[in-house]
């Protein structure tokens, strides 16, 4: 079940919903109707955190003027939609908490329509067939100043009407024919210079196999779409502002029950990602990830699996706002939201990740006793829970230094008093070594009269507070801490192969580590934040009963700057 999402602290508006209050204002276009916008996915891939952004809007949109939004597949081209991404692709928009009901489409739904308004325009003059090659229509485009060509643009109706009809039939080679809009061959934006509306392909759809081989593009199909969805705004991302004439001119030309306005706003750039379908399954299909839901992808599924809330992500998404103009943002805002987001509902466990062994030699052999934990601190309602206490136990190698270097307060030889957590003081005596010089045994004694980390006598505790687990019921676990996929800033800039960008240490594997004994009946998604480790959470697909696998989520170290 997705988490309960937080509410912004502010209504927010931005200019989206500005043009919305206009439109539905006293006469405004849209006056007295129900506000209604459309998420329009191309089920290609998985959704990443760039998609998130765009649905946020759609949906939130929807949500803010108690409207609708539909859920729609673009479907249009044949040669890389699969019902894999359509059911992931539900997946996640129901994970973010947001829903469709009974809206749920796909765009081949309308291909007998979108035929019929294709026909209506031949009959109005205002399309024709088109035969230059894919190599003459680059060469006819034209340039500024320049105007397009093409020697079939007066081609008699009737004449375009059989041969639009022929290509349905299948009697023509892929790349030999186009339906092009009839607009303005000279127009100084390119997307109107009698754009194609159909191309022929002859290989079949996931959902209708071969009985089409011709296909609307999406600027035809997506307005035509839109209106008999009864869409009031459509809402898209920036590169289809210089599109938006040609939305226009398909909606006022086409006999349509509506007229969708299309608004558009940035999309979401972060730091040290690509978010490029066609890059991201470059990694998938190469191996360079191990899938889609890799921790290290911006995939929502990826982030998912790594520890990622629903809350935390669509946080995010309304904290960076809609911006008019591209911009790109820190990674370390969205890792700054997981790790609010964790701070206030992660159960706190204790976790040794680099396990060494530490006696407490003067602590009764064979004795065992529970010590009482807080599981929240910031959440007294998250209550406390007893941890099992005995003369052996794990800490981290790294909490012990035999030559101790300046301001080190943890454990060495004749060092301070330390607290173990919500156990006792202890104070390091000494060490066991092999014979290779390693120490395998930290020794301490500690004090009867501290339970509880406090002392009886109040005296003050100069060491760090050290966390550790019970060796006689510690359970084992692998740990798996991620850091950025790509090492470079900007793998996506134009003069960079983003291959080699990538981070050779986005990943290193921990095997060995020892975990509280409660542990070993997590399921995920479970979130935890390890103390003084970070914030991890049980792996989705390899952590089994008797194997736990843990993935780190975010760090507690908090580098955005507010």
């Amino acid at each position: 079940m997705a988490d309960e999402i937080r509410a912004p602290e502010t209504e927010s508006r931005n200019f989206i919903h500005a043009f919305i209050d206009e439109d539905i204002a006293p006469g405004g276009q849209f006056e007295g109707m129900t506000v209604h916008t459309r998420f329009p996915p191309e089920p290609n891939g998985y959704l990443h955190i760039g998609h998130c952004k765009a649905l946020t809007i759609d949906f939130g949109t929807a949500e803010k003027y108690g409207g609708l939004c539909n859920l729609r597949m673009d479907d249009t081209n044949p040669t890389k939609e699969d019902e894999e991404f359509v059911e992931a692709i539900k997946e996640d928009i129901h994970w973010l908490g947001f829903d469709w009901g009974d809206r749920f489409f796909y765009g081949s739904d309308y291909f007998e329509e979108d035929y019929r308004q294709a026909e209506g325009l031949i009959k109005k003059g205002l399309a024709y067939v088109c035969q230059l090659t894919p190599e003459e229509f680059k060469e006819y485009r034209g340039g500024i100043g320049v105007p397009a060509r093409s020697p079939y643009r007066d081609r008699p109706i009737e004449e375009s009407l059989d041969l639009f009809r022929r290509m349905r039939a299948g009697e023509f080679a892929d790349g030999t024919m186009t339906l092009r809009a009839k607009i303005d061959l000279a127009s100084g934006n390119f997307n109107m210079r009698d754009p194609v509306l159909y191309r022929i392909n002859h290989l079949p759809h996931h959902r209708h196999g071969t009985k089409w081989c011709i296909y609307p593009m999406y600027d035809f199909a997506h307005p035509i779409q839109d209106a008999l969805e009864g869409v009031t705004h459509s809402l898209c991302s920036l590169e289809f502002e210089a599109h938006r004439p040609l939305y226009d001119w398909v909606i006022q030309n086409c006999e349509l029950p509506a007229r969708p306005r299309q608004i558009e706003f940035a999309r979401l750039g972060i730091d040290h990602t690509v978010m490029s379908k066609r890059k991201l399954r470059r990694l998938v299909e190469e191996g360079r990830v191990s899938g889609w839901d890799d921790p290290r992808m911006p995939t929502l599924c990826g982030l998912r699996r790594r520890g990622y809330t629903p809350r935390s992500i669509r946080n995010f998404c309304e904290r960076i706002g809609v911006a008019k103009s591209a911009n790109v943002v820190e990674y370390g805002f969205l890792e700054h939201c997981l790790r609010e987001d964790l701070n206030a509902s992660a159960e706190r466990v204790m976790a040794v990740l680099q396990p060494v062994r530490l006696t407490v030699t003067n602590y009764p052999e064979g004795k065992t006793e529970t010590v009482t934990v807080e599981n929240n601190p910031v959440d007294p309602a998250a209550g406390t829970r007893e941890v099992s206490f005995s003369r052996t136990l794990w800490v981290e190698a790294s909490d012990f230094l035999e030559t101790p270097v300046p301001k080190y307060k943890r454990l060495y030889p004749g060092g301070p008093e330390c607290r173990l957590k919500g156990a006792y003081l202890i104070r390091c005596t000494g060490c066991v070594k092999d014979e290779a010089g390693n120490v395998m045994e930290i020794l301490c004694e500690y004090d009867p009269d501290s339970r509880g980390g406090d002392p009886a006598d109040g005296r003050k505790v100069k060491g760090a507070t050290i966390h550790w687990v019970n060796a006689a019921d510690a359970a084992d676990a692998e740990v798996r801490l991620y850091d950025n996929l790509f090492s470079d800033e900007n793998p996506d800039a134009a003069d960079k192969d983003f291959l080699e960008c990538l981070n050779p240490r986005s990943l290193e594997i921990l095997t060995g580590c020892k975990v509280e004994a409660s542990l070993a009946e997590a399921k995920a998604p479970a979130n935890f934040q390890f103390l003084r480790q970070g914030y991890f959470c049980l792996d989705s697909r390899d952590s089994a009963p008797g194997h736990l696998v843990f993935n780190r989520s975010v760090s507690l170290k908090d580098s955005f700057k507010k």
